[in-house]
Order: C-alpha cells, then structure tokens, then sequence
C-alpha cells in the first residue's frame, strides 16, 4: 500500500500498526493537505461479510462520537475492493506500551488516564454505545498530552439484549462474567473491563493469568477481583473501592454506566471526597473475610451509651449473662488489693527468668545458631531449582521475580538482590531473579526511510541490524526501505531487545525502455541488474512505436529483483492492410467497401451523377498494402 492513493485523495506514507482486522497508515489528505491515519482491512477478510459489516460498523459508531476523549473519524469508503476508515492522526504510544516502560503506574497517573477514558467512554454511553474492546491497546497517550479512546470495532448499539453471537469477541482478559457465561455486553460490561485495566494500572500485572484463555475466562466467571493494595502501594482505599465497584461478578452492583463512574473518580482526581463515598462495598481482608462496611461507625451518643453501659453493667461468668454492678465492701476491696499483689509479684518474677532466658538464647542465636549471617551465593546462569536450592541451604528464604536479561537464556536464575556476596542474617527473604529473555521493545517506523537512518534507528531504539536481505525495484527511490523483518518474518509491534532486524530496500524504479531500439534497451536493463530473455518477448502492431522499437517490458517476477529476466515487447511497426479491388462496381458500391475496408475513399464525380458512374480503379491501386484509415481516391467513368 506504500505509495498508493485511496480514492484519489488519501497517499499512504508509511505503515504505523497491524491489527487483528486491519492495517493502519499514515497518510497525507491531498485534499485538505493535513495528515490522517487510515486504517485498510485486511485482503483476506474483505471477502468475509461478517468481518465487512464489523468494519463498516465501527465507523458508523464512532462517527456517532465527538468528544475531546474519543479518536475523530473522519471518512470511510472502498477502493478497489479494500474497505478504510480515515481517523485523525495522533503521534502516541498506547498505556501497553506506557505500562512495558514502568511496569505500573503512580496514582495520579492512573487517575488522569481513568478519568479520561471515563470520560470518554461516557459519551459513547450517552449516545447508546457499548465499546466492547476497552483494553491498554485501545487508550492512546498523544505527544501533546491528550488522552484518546480509538478502536470501536467491536461496538455495538444498546439494545434489550446486546449479544456476541455466536463467538465472543473482544480480548479475554477484560471479558465480564457476563460476556463469559452468557454472551451479553451492555454499558456495565465496559466498566468491568475498565475496572480491570485500573487494577493493571495500579499493579502492573492483571488479576487473572492462565496457560489458556479458557482458565482466565473460568476466573473472571467465578473469582471476585482482589483488591489492588494487596500487591500495590499506590492503591488507595478510594481506588480498592472504584476497583471493586466496577469489576462485581452481578452487573446489578456495578454502575448503571461510565458517567456514574466518572462522578466518582472526577473529585479524587482533584484530592476530593467523592459524592458517594458512604456507599461503600464490602471489602475482604486478606483471609477473604467481609469485613464491616466503612459506614458502620458509631456516633458520640453511641460511644457515651457504651462507656455508661460498661461501667453499670458486668457479665455472669457462669450464664454469661449481663448483670447488675453493687458496690463492694470493705473486706472484699481488702481482699481484691491483697489478690492483686501476689499476682503482680508472679508477674515480676516470671518477667525476670523470662529476660534471663531471652538473653541467653539471642546470645546463641546470633553467635553460633541459625541468628549468624550467611552470605548470598552466586547463581547467576544456574537453573532455577539449583539457585533455590543453594539459597535453602544457607537458611534463606527466596522470593522469585521475572526480569529481562540478555545473557541469560529464559527461564534461568540470573542474579538476586540483594546480590551475590552481601552477608545476611539466616531467614532473610532473597529476591531470586528468574530470565524471561530479552525484553520486548516497541519496533520503530522503518518502512519509507533511507537505509542508513534506518540503520541508525535500529541501533538507537536497542535493536541489531542485521544485513539487506533483498533489493526490489519499486516506485520509491533507490536505498529506501521497504520492509523489516525479524527470523525471516515482517515485524510486529514488539520485538525482544537486541534482536537482529533485517531490511527489504527499494532498487529504485524499473528502467523506463518504452520507444528505445531493443539491443539500446537491452544496454539499459543490462546496467541495472537485469537480463533480457528473449523467451519471455513478443512482438506487436504499434501507430506510435517504430518497427524495431520496444513497446513495453514483460516481467517474469512480481517483484522484479536485480538479476532477474524479463522480456520485451516489440513493434512490428503500424499494422497494413490489402487495398480491395472495387473496379467495375458501381461508383457508390466502390465507395462503400472501401470504407468497409477501413480505408477512407474519394472521389471527384458529384453526388447526383454517382449512380450513373461505374469505378475503373483505385489509388493507391488493388492489392497494394497501406495502413487503415488510408485516404483512397476512386477513378470512374460516367455512362448516360
């Protein structure tokens, strides 16, 4: 598509995505001379009317749209038989990428990026559409700080009962129970998959994980959503309770849509109290327990009553049952003070043997027991289960984390923190680092820059270039990339670090021969790379090439690379045709099969005498071969 005009009016540039359905580019509006992003299905989904109306769909939902927080759309049409949608064109990384680069977000950066999707994806809500797709992939983080919703191709109307079909679609990890079990997506079903990406946000990790999709989709149908401050620092209780609220298994619990949610994180944005902060969820501790609401708090009058209650009132110890407070004698307070002094002397004497022995034992402990410090081993390059079990046997506990590295094949212990060396104390947690191979990085635009920027960029974005696997000629200029690939394959979005990235460069366009004498074009072709096979040439009729000249050339390869054959079409020069013999007929039969004949016929006898004239001859004479459309002039004679 590189090169290519839609319509007349849109020049695709350069390649920006690839998706599921389609492929996105950058592309200039000849027309209103700005830059827009168009988004072309796919060729072997075009044929897929399913996959056409879904396409077609998403423009008529988001053109619905005109909000600050929701991508423009600004044309939708077909070119020969390729279906595209033009969008406004946003320099950006999506919160994928922003959540790769910081693995989580701080609460003021989840906070400013929630309550702009909300925003956004109220107004979707307002206007009776379901997103459907709401992931990290979806939310665009433009240059200049704006904050987009794109990708409603999987929206829908609201309807009684707005179902999937016979599939579900949309990515399994932000699917609703309710979209699991029985298919049904309304505005609520957006605001579990909103709640989910929070979560993600807030942790850098999301609730469910699973080897199969089906395990993760078991979990959103029967697992509540922990709440982010189990594993998070930056969850506040407002965010564990926004979490919760919008993730309830029971559409019912959750909110009616994303305006009521955005009424509650539009005030903790600014540092507020939110409006219906006394309605608050259960929240599970950490054994899953409920504990009490957060509204459950007593007033002033409520505690008086308690501390009265208490003093006036004791418990019988064998009923259990509350009794009456009297007042006590003299004897008896006698006897209570007497009670409480020997206890108090227990107390103090077994507090003394107890110091004693809490001497002597952190003594032997940290001197010659498990309490002496050990040092940390070095297990770097090691199996996992040898790492382990090195750190078991200096009595430290291990706690395993994944983390790139370049050296260390995946799945390999790489170093530990704190690092190899360090002394500590027996039972202190090690943190044990296991490979998870090279990180994935964004792959850079490539595709329409010169081989050495291309190069450059390769380098600088943390990748190898590898080497300029194939030439082909093209309409662009020499030198220019045409594709990158990684193992032989096109690129996607990521690509592990360091990675080797190879290039396919432009050859420049093909020699243009048309008009030049065949052994001058064969010159020509031969000083680019190319060799003429006469095999593969023909010949043919030209009015406007001469006999000997080459019309045109005839590829054998689609693309034609340096070194490969092609062949030429040559003119034979115009076409000539057999002058009839028209002698003897009368003057306007000569007339009218010469005209048949494709020639053009005069004559100097008038009109009204052409039917008492009888043709002797032609010139240029019968049998004499001229091109078609040849003036030929009748010679006759006139019998009265």
């Amino acid at each position: 598509m590189i090169g290519q005009t839609l319509d007349g009016r849109y020049l695709i540039r350069s390649r920006i995505a690839r998706g599921g359905m389609a492929m996105v580019y950058l592309a200039n509006d000849l027309r209103l001379e700005r830059r827009v992003a168009v988004k072309v299905m796919h060729d072997h989904l075009a044929e897929d009317e399913n996959f056409t109306r879904r396409f077609e769909q998403e423009a008529r939902s988001a053109a619905r749209l005109s909000h600050p927080n929701l991508v423009n759309i600004f044309d939708q049409g077909q070119d020969t038989g390729r279906a595209y949608l033009v969008m406004e064109y946003l320099p950006s990384i999506t919160l994928r990428e922003l959540l790769r680069q910081q693995k989580h977000l701080t609460t003021d950066q989840a906070l400013e990026i929630g309550e702009a999707v909300l925003s956004g994806l109220a107004a979707a809500h307002h206007a009776g559409i379901v997103h459907r797709d709401l992931k990290p992939e979806n939310v665009l983080l433009a240059d200049d700080g704006r904050i987009k919703l794109g990708d409603f191709g999987l929206a829908r109307a609201v309807s009684a009962n707005t179902t999937t079909g016979q599939a579900l679609l949309g990515t399994i990890a932000y699917l609703s129970p309710e979209l699991v079990t029985r298919g049904v997506a309304d505005a609520r079903s957006d605001l579990y998959a909103f709640g989910i990406m929070m979560y993600e946000m807030l942790t850098g990790a999301q609730p469910f994980i699973g080897e199969q999709p089906m395990q993760i989709a078991y979990q959103h149908a029967h697992s509540e959503v922990p709440a982010p401050s189990l594993v998070s620092d930056e969850a506040t209780p407002e965010l564990d309770e926004l979490v919760r609220w919008t993730t309830q298994r029971d559409p019912e619990l959750r909110p009616r849509d994303a305006g009521e949610a955005l009424a509650y994180i539009s005030p903790l944005r600014h540092g507020l109290t939110p409006p219906n902060a006394t309605r608050v969820l259960p929240l599970s501790d950490l054994n899953g327990s409920q504990a009490t609401p957060s509204t459950t708090v007593l007033d002033g009058v409520q505690q008086d009553a308690l501390v009265a209650g208490a003093a006036t009132e004791g418990r019988d110890e064998t009923t259990g049952e509350a009794t009456a407070a009297h007042p006590e004698s003299a004897i008896e307070q006698a006897a209570a003070s007497d009670r409480r002094r020997t206890i108090r002397g227990r107390i103090i004497a077994a507090a003394v043997v107890l110091l004693v022995a809490v001497a002597g034992a952190a003594g032997w402990w940290f001197g010659q027991g498990p309490g002496s410090q050990v040092s940390v081993p070095d297990i770097g390059g090691t199996e996992m289960e040898t790492a382990q079990a090195a750190l078991a046997e200096r009595a430290l506990l291990v706690e395993v984390v994944e983390c790139p590295s370049l050296e260390v094949p995946a799945g390999l212990a790489v170093s530990t923190a704190p690092e190899a060396g360090t002394r500590l104390d027996r039972g202190s947690t090690v943190q044990l680092c296991r490979s998870t191979g090279p990180r994935l990085l964004p792959v850079p635009m490539l595709v329409s820059l010169p081989l050495d920027a291309a190069e450059a960029r390769i380098t600088e974005e943390g990748f190898a270039f590898g080497e300029v696997v194939e030439e082909r000629f093209d309409e662009a200029e020499e030198g220019i990339v045409l594709g990158a690939l990684g193992g032989g394959e096109p690129l996607g979005e990521s690509y592990p670090e360091q990675g080797r990235i190879d290039l396919v460069v432009s050859a420049g366009p093909l020699p243009d021969v048309a008009g030049l004498p065949a052994d001058e074009a064969t010159s020509v072709l031969a000083e680019r790379g190319l060799t003429v096979d006469p095999a593969l040439g023909s010949e043919a009729h030209s009015d406007e090439v001469p006999e000997g000249h080459v019309i045109s050339l005839l590829p054998s390869t689609d693309p034609v690379r340096p070194g490969d054959s092609l062949g030429l079409q040559v003119s034979l020069g115009p076409e000539l045709f057999e002058v009839p013999d028209v002698a003897g007929m009368g003057l306007q039969e000569a007339m009218d099969t010469l005209t048949a004949a494709g020639f053009t016929p005069s004559t100097l006898v008038p009109d009204p005498l052409r039917e008492f004239a009888e043709a002797t001859g032609t010139d240029p004479a019968a049998g004499e071969r001229v091109r078609a459309g040849t003036g030929i002039r009748v010679r006759s004679t006139i019998t009265l």
